[in-house]
């Protein structure tokens, strides 16, 4: 898809300001007050982003709930949803050369995993996860204590958080940095 230069210098500036803030502000880490349009701007966005990459997380597990897998495929498949449905929007957009939305969904697979570093990081609290930090409001059971648990590694859930956030980082930079690239230098 061909877009105007000027449609690819707003891309980028937009995608700028969502990426400073993306830094300054993580909603996922509490209670966070709307202050200044900008900033509630922001945090609506991300709103819509979480809320459906919640969505698309549950209905892995849903899935799994129809076709009566074994509770591990259960309590992992949430995190394949969420993680592959980016993942496979940026596969098509990538097959038919469109790569500034190419970029912007693998940016949006890097929060994804960045949320899901978050929620390894929480698997020492139990295997019920209190409704102040579950996507649907209530108590429920928290995927990864129970995955790491079953595989013998919720004693390095620490370790394992840190390296999917350094995987989130490195992919959300690459493409920042790819975005910038196509809407900055490349005319066509």
């Amino acid at each position: 898809m061909k877009y105007s230069i000027y449609a690819k210098r707003l891309i980028a500036i937009l995608f700028t300001i969502f990426f400073l803030l993306y830094i300054a502000y993580k909603p996922y880490h509490g209670v966070m007050e709307f202050k200044g349009v900008v900033k509630s701007l922001f945090l609506l966005y991300f709103f819509i982003i979480s809320q459906t990459l919640g969505i698309i997380h549950e209905g892995g597990h849903g899935v799994c709930y129809i076709l009566n897998c074994p509770q591990f495929i259960t309590a992992l498949n949430g995190t394949i949803f969420q993680w592959g449905i980016p993942l496979l929007v940026g596969l098509y957009y990538k097959k038919r050369a469109n790569y500034i939305a190419y970029y912007i969904s693998l940016f949006i697979l890097a929060i994804s995993i960045d949320y899901t570093s978050w929620y390894i990081s929480t698997a020492n609290e139990g295997l019920y996860l209190p409704a102040s930090k579950s996507f649907l409001g209530v108590d429920g059971y928290h995927d990864f204590n129970y995955i790491l648990s079953r595989i013998g590694l919720l004693n390095y859930y620490e370790i394992i958080s840190i390296v999917v956030k350094i995987g989130s980082i490195a992919l959300m930079l690459y493409s920042y940095f790819m975005l910038m690239l196509n809407s900055l230098l490349f005319k066509e």
